[in-house]
Parts: structure tokens; C-alpha cells; sequence
């Protein structure tokens, strides 16, 4: 049994997983190799000065050896300086993505995803958007968290988008247990040509995963990257700002950071 009805989701506690910091052990490694490579570099200049202090007249150093050393050791400084560059530069996308997702926390949003939440003791089914580019008729198959198909129906599809909601009553008339439930839909055309319908899921970013590269979203228990992230809804006004405000800052610092590359 199905019904239509707008989607409602109900915020749940917030929770942060924070990351190992492995960008600041890159950044160390770095540092290590720029400082021996420094040390060498003063060692040789050292012992350059002392050899041309107490070179033999009549038997001078060749100038074009050491020169082609000195050209040498001066190129890779310009290397291990680039990657320290590059190293911030990571660092600040790093930096940006977990800030990004700190600012979801509490915000309603849809997003690309299959994974609908059904909980009999409050009375919420599980939701879907469905997207379709025109009328068609889809065949629903819904299964449970083992994969098992616990329900399948017919539903008719306008051009746009749609919800669909499902009680948890099984194909067997049986009341299906709270739990995530993923939806497949095949649609088909008025003259039976296959029609191509998106899935989206609505709910409350009840969590962010720092310790994930890119950071993952919490929603309706199921992880998310925030590029699946479609919209922010109604009350999230705030957030959208402050991304925009975030975005912009990083970009300023790549800007100013990229001229020394």
C-alpha cells in the first residue's frame, strides 16, 4: 500500500566525527625534507668556500662542476618548496570540505539517494522524490536492509517531480519492521519506450564523518558525500550563506596562495 504526501523528517541529535589530521603529517613530512635539504645545501656551500679558499693557483677547481651542482641543488629547493605549496593548497580544500560539512549540521536537504527510513512508531512511512521527464508507469521494487524484496507495486508518474510514499506493508500484507528500505523503479513510456526516472531523499543532517575523505553526511542513518547534496530546503537559509561566505574566503586564499606556485 502507497500514498502521496509531502515529506516530513524529524531532526535528530547532532554528532561530529573528527578526523586524524593526516594533512598535518603530510605537511610534517614535508618540512622534515625541505630542513635536510637545506642542511645540504649549507653543507656544500661550506665546503664550496672552503675549497675555493685553498685551491691550488695553478691548478684551479673546475668552476663549470661546481656550478652545475649549484644549478642542481638550486632546482630541487624550487621542487620541495613547490610541494610545500601544493601541500597548503591540499590542505585548505581539506579544510574547506570539512567546514562545508560542519555548516549541513541541522539542515534539511535533498539529496541524490535510494535509501528511505520507515519508523511504525511514529507514524512516518518511508519517502522518495521521483523525478521523471514524462508521463510514464513505473514498476516499484522495494527491499529491505539484507536485500531481501519485501514489497513491489505499480505506480503512475507525471512529468517532474513526485512523492512516493510507502507504508511498510508488504506484498504479503505484512507490516514491515522500522528500518532503511531502498527503492528501484523501472518506468516505461505511453508506446512502452524505457523512461528514465531519478530517486531523491529528503531528511536532517543528524551527523558529519570528518574522518572520510571528502567528509560524509549523516542522514536518515545513511552516509552521504556532500556532492549528493541536490538542495538545501526551507529553513536552511542560513547555512546556504555561510557556505557561500566560506567558499569565497578559500577561493581568496587560493587566489593569494597560487601567485607564489
Amino acid at each position: 500500500m502507497t500514498t502521496t504526501s509531502p515529506t516530513t523528517t524529524s531532526p535528530t541529535s547532532n554528532a561530529v566525527t573528527n578526523s586524524a589530521g593526516s594533512s598535518g603529517s603530510t605537511a610534517s613530512t614535508g618540512n622534515v625534507g625541505l630542513n635536510q635539504l637545506a642542511d645540504n645545501f649549507n653543507s656544500f656551500l661550506t665546503l664550496l668556500t672552503t675549497q675555493l679558499q685553498n685551491q691550488d693557483p695553478l691548478d684551479p677547481l673546475d668552476t663549470n662542476q661546481f656550478t652545475q651542482q649549484l644549478v642542481e641543488f638550486t632546482g630541487v629547493q624550487q621542487q620541495v618548496d613547490m610541494n610545500t605549496n601544493l601541500q597548503t593548497l591540499i590542505s585548505l580544500q581539506q579544510t574547506n570540505e570539512a567546514t562545508q560539512a560542519m555548516q549541513f549540521l541541522g539542515s534539511n536537504v535533498t539529496l541524490t539517494g535510494t535509501t528511505g527510513t520507515l519508523s511504525n512508531a511514529t507514524g512516518t512511512p518511508a519517502t522518495w522524490s521521483l523525478s521523471s521527464p514524462s508521463p510514464a508507469t513505473g514498476t516499484v521494487t522495494i527491499t529491505n536492509a539484507s536485500g531481501q524484496t519485501v514489497y513491489n507495486g505499480t505506480v503512475s508518474l507525471n512529468a517532474g517531480t513526485q512523492t512516493y510514499s510507502w507504508n511498510g506493508q508488504g506484498s504479503n500484507g505484512v507490516t514491515q519492521p522500522d528500518g532503511q528500505y531502498t527503492l528501484a523503479i523501472n518506468a516505461t513510456g505511453a508506446s512502452g519506450q524505457p523512461v528514465t526516472v531519478t530517486t531523491q531523499i529528503q531528511g536532517t543532517v543528524s551527523g558529519v564523518n570528518l574522518s572520510q575523505n571528502p567528509p560524509q553526511l549523516t542522514v536518515n542513518g545513511q552516509s552521504y558525500p556532500i556532492s549528493a547534496v541536490q538542495s538545501i530546503n526551507n529553513g536552511s537559509l542560513g547555512t546556504l550563506n555561510n557556505l557561500n561566505s566560506t567558499i569565497g574566503n578559500l577561493n581568496t586564499s587560493l587566489n593569494n596562495l597560487s601567485q607564489l606556485l
